[in-house]
């Protein structure tokens, strides 16, 4: 009888562990999210600050399609903003320029003579 007292206090133990570790897991997972959130709000706070609205709107539609672009661009965007090399809202022929530069044009076509 003490026997299978103790094999279920050890059950009792054993699942009293397994949840405490599932919540500090849901937890952390929670703190993970929120900081990823407010990460992004801030993003979006600089981003609003030095893109006019078209620019912006472009971005948002680019990155349908090529989000590690503009993942990229908007990081070089805010770090040069950060860094007070950017003094006046960028325009969307200026987005355009820019993100022509970084990605070429896809429709044009080398010829190479030999």
């Amino acid at each position: 009888m003490a026997n299978d007292d103790d094999e279920i206090e050890r059950i009792r133990r054993q699942k009293f562990e397994e949840l405490e570790r599932s919540s500090q897991e849901r937890d952390m997972e929670n703190e993970s999210r929120r900081r990823s959130l407010e990460e992004e709000a801030r993003k979006q706070q600089i981003l609003r600050q030095i893109l006019a609205d078209d620019a912006r709107e472009r971005l948002n539609t680019l990155k349908l399609v090529k989000p590690e672009l503009v993942d990229n661009v908007e990081n070089q965007l805010i770090q040069l903003a950060n860094m007070g090399r950017i003094n006046h809202i960028i325009s969307d022929a200026e987005l355009k320029g820019i993100l022509s530069r970084l990605i070429g044009n896809p429709h044009e076509t080398k010829i190479e003579r030999r």
